[in-house]
Formats: C-alpha cells, structure tokens, sequence
C-alpha cells in the first residue's frame, strides 16, 4: 500500500522537525512496535526482524529460523524441505529468513505496536530534553509561565519544561500564567515521568549572571567577580576585581549614573546590592566588606580565620545591619568569622587587658601554670575569654567542646586537669595557713621562765595604748616607771 507507507515517511520527517527528534530513533522505534506486536501472533520465542526501507516506507517482517533434520521446535527450526522453498541452497545449521505477512495481526496486534511506538517517541523526546539542558548548569533561561501549582511554577523554556521549587523563590515575588520570568537553571535531574530542569530566583549565581549581560567588561574578562553573596529579596555583595589599570571595576559595574546596576535592581524586584573591590589585602578587604560603615581597625587572627573589626561607636549599628544582615553578608563574603566591637567597648577591654598584665595575673591563676596545656590551645582558650585556670574551671563541658580545634576527649582532659589543679592549690593553702600556728606553739613551749617575764615587759611597753584624748592609761605606767629605775 504505497499510499501508507509514503504517509508513515512524511509523518516521521514532520516530527523530526517539530519535536527535534532524530529519524532514526523514530524508524527504530516502529520497528520494534512490529516486532512486538508479532510476537503476540507468531509466538514469544520466535526470532523476529522488521525491516524499513526509508525511500519507500515499506516494513518487512521476517522470522529467523535453523535448517534441522528433524523440528523439535517449530517457532526456531524449519525443515531442509521447507527451508529450500525460502533459500535454494540451503543445508543443515543455516539461518533462513522466512516473510512474515501483517494481514493477520489484528486489533489487539496494531494497538499494542501503536502504545511502542508512542512510548518510543516520548522516551526519545526525554532524552532529548535531557542532552540540551545537563550541559548548562548555572545558565540563564527566559521562559513563560504555564502553571502554578501548590506553589510551585512550572515554566515553559523551549524545548523543554523547567520547575521553580517554592525554595528557590524569593518570597516577595509573584508569578501568574503567562508571565515572562527570568531563571538560572540550578540542576537537571532524571525523574520518572522524565527529566526535571530545576530552575532558581534566590541562587548568588543569578546576580552574577545579570552583571555579565549588562556589563560588557564582565563578559569581556576585563572586570572579574571574584565573589558573590546573597539573601534573596534583601540584600546582595559582590566583590570585583580588574584586570586592566585604566577600568576601574565599581564604576563599571555601576554604569553611567547608575543606569547598568539598576536595571540589575529592576529585574531583581528592588534588592539592593553592594559592589566591593576586591583586594589581596585581608584587612582593606574587609573595610570594604562592611561598606557602607566605616573602619576603625581589623585585627586578624590566622589561625582561627577569625578577625576582631572595630568600629566608631555610632557606626556600629550600621555595620551590624538589619538583623545583622551586612556583617553576616561580609563575613560569607570573607570566608571569615567577624567578631564586631565598637569603639569605646575595645578600648575597655584593652584596658582591662593592661590591668591585668601589669598586675602580674593576680586575678587568677595563668593558664600557662596548668601542665600538657600547649601555646596553640591557650590561644583557641583565650579568643573565647578564658584565660585562667579559674576560668577554664568554670567553662561546662559542652562549651568547651564547641570551642574550634578542641575536641570532646581533650576538652575532658582540660576541664579535669582545671579542677584538679585548684584543689591542689586550695590544700596547700590551707596546709600554709596551719604550719605558723604550730611553729609558734612549739617555740613558746622552748623558752625558759626568765625569757618569759622579760618577753612579757618589752611587750607591754612596745604595744601600749593610747586614749582618746592622747595621753596613756595610769594604769600602765608602773611597769614603764620600774623598767626605768632598774635601768
């Protein structure tokens, strides 16, 4: 039936060209829909083949069977006999190929080859949808809005279908049908029903990616975003760097009067953003980082990747932010902890700091008089305020533990070790306080009666009193007047 068959062939070139499906998927695909629904008629086990001639569209069906002397297996084997009316040559073990007719398929045959080949089709339009996206990760779309659905919004991006979670959007945003909508592809997952492209509002990577369209040196290389921070619908920071001397890369960025960063502000509903240079310097870099307060001082501490930032104390609140939304922004954006003080409260703690030095640590006992204690931990110990004994002591183990670089064991170790060595300091202080008592005890036991008496009169008269009225007692002028006359 060559009208049919020149049909199949202008359907199958239609839908290569609609969908972008490779021909040869589909031919593939028909071919085993015939040959599924043969199996129906002809038997499981048969060995069958469909073959499609792609000028014409004509299928062929073919059944494979083995020359035998005797059939034991009539679905795999054929006779010498009858093989020879298929191939004139053929002998024992040969494979012959036998026509098969469709005529008698059927209903059910031609449905189940319909439900293939329309599988086939949708596994092949999957497969597609999946080559186009896994490779653009991190990639801009626009698309339309198709539906909204217990909140999340499926959009329509081209060849495919991409899903905006609820989690990935910024809560003070709304879509409805057919709304245009601007998206960075998050993932691309293989899921039952097909490939899933995820797309996101709220990722750092779409400011990004708004700059390098509407900032020509970004695209260009010339300006770099070395960073990029972000708490959607609130507040975003992104560090740059230039490459070449003459551009300076904040006022790139900015564009001409603002026009550059505010359409970015526009297409992001209002978010404000924060553009920083970047700098190898730590300590400039954070000062820029906390923009827009102003800087007193950065005191940086390597080992811990923490730093001490002091600021006037009326900027202080303007360094925090709201809901400590700017300095929690910059420490992300440093990668470092930011421990933020104002003015007059450093200065204090200096202070006290001094007073302690200069009075020899008679505030309690040094850290450093507690044995197996290493300069290293003392400092992890002192950047949390604890710097005696007395203090280590005190700390529950809980929050010892939490302390960076101390672990649960040696934390233990530590807090057993504190306690130990103030009871040990409290027994010898009180073994100190009852070692003069007896000492005297013993001495005046020693003396003879005559030390006794002498003893007795220098210390009457060494510790005589005197009244109110600065004269001194009659009564204790005798034993002075008689000291005299035997003198």
């Amino acid at each position: 039936m060559p009208e049919v068959t020149q049909e199949l062939m202008l359907l199958l070139n239609q839908i290569e060209r609609e969908k972008g499906i490779d021909k040869a998927l589909l031919v593939e695909g028909i071919t085993s829909a015939v040959v599924s629904a043969s199996r129906k008629f002809y038997g499981a086990e048969a060995n069958i083949e469909a073959v499609l001639d792609n000028e014409s569209g004509r299928v062929d069906l073919f059944c494979h069977k083995t020359v035998v002397k005797k059939v034991s297996e009539p679905e795999m084997e054929i006779s010498l006999k009858e093989a020879a009316t298929h191939k004139a040559d053929a002998k024992v073990g040969d494979l012959v190929a036998i026509p098969l007719p469709f005529e008698s398929f059927g209903r059910i045959a031609a449905q189940t080859a319909k439900q293939v080949i329309l599988q086939r089709v949708r596994e092949a339009e999957r497969e597609m949808v999946y080559n186009e996206y896994k490779d653009r990760k991190e990639e801009l779309v626009n698309g339309i809005v198709t539906r909204v659905e217990k909140g999340t919004i499926y959009v329509d991006i081209g060849k495919g279908e991409g899903v905006l979670p609820r989690r990935e959007q910024v809560f003070r945003e709304t879509y409805r049908r057919s709304d245009r909508i601007r998206a960075l592809i998050l993932e691309v997952r293989q899921a039952s029903r097909g490939p899933q492209v995820i797309l996101s509002r709220t990722h750092p990577a779409l400011v990004v990616k708004l700059f390098a369209i509407e900032v020509p040196e970004i695209y260009e290389g010339i300006v770099e975003i070395k960073e990029a921070v972000r708490e959607p619908s609130g507040r975003s920071k992104i560090a740059v760097v230039s490459h070449d001397k003459d551009v300076d890369p904040v006022g790139a960025c900015v564009g001409m009067r603002g026009s550059r960063v505010q359409s970015i502000v526009q297409e992001l509903r209002g978010e404000k953003i924060d553009i920083i240079q970047w700098t190898d310097d730590l300590s400039t870099f954070a000062a820029n980082a906390l923009s827009p307060a102003k800087i007193s001082r950065v005191i940086l501490g390597e080992s811990e990747q923490a730093m001490v930032v002091v600021v006037p104390d009326d900027q202080l609140s303007l360094a925090i932010g709201r809901s400590g939304q700017n300095v929690r922004l910059a420490a992300k954006l440093l990668k470092w902890k930011i421990d933020l003080k104002g003015e007059s409260e450093y200065q204090r703690e200096q202070a006290e700091l001094a007073a302690d030095v200069l009075s020899g640590g008679r505030k309690g006992i040094p850290l450093i008089e507690l044995g197996g204690l290493g300069p290293k931990t003392a400092e992890h110990l002192k950047a949390y305020k604890i710097r005696t004994v007395e203090n280590l002591a005190a700390v529950s183990l809980e929050d010892l533990t939490a302390i960076p670089g101390i672990g649960s064991k040696r934390a233990e170790v530590l807090l057993n070790g504190a306690k130990e060595h103030l009871a040990a300091r409290v027994a010898a202080a009180e073994k100190d306080e009852e070692a003069p008592q007896e000492s005297a005890q013993e001495t005046e036991a020693d003396l003879p009666e005559t030390k006794d008496e002498e003893l007795e009169v220098h210390e009457t008269d060494s510790t005589r009193s005197v009244g109110d009225n600065g004269e001194e007692p009659e009564g204790e002028k005798e034993p002075s007047e008689k000291l005299d006359e035997s003198g």
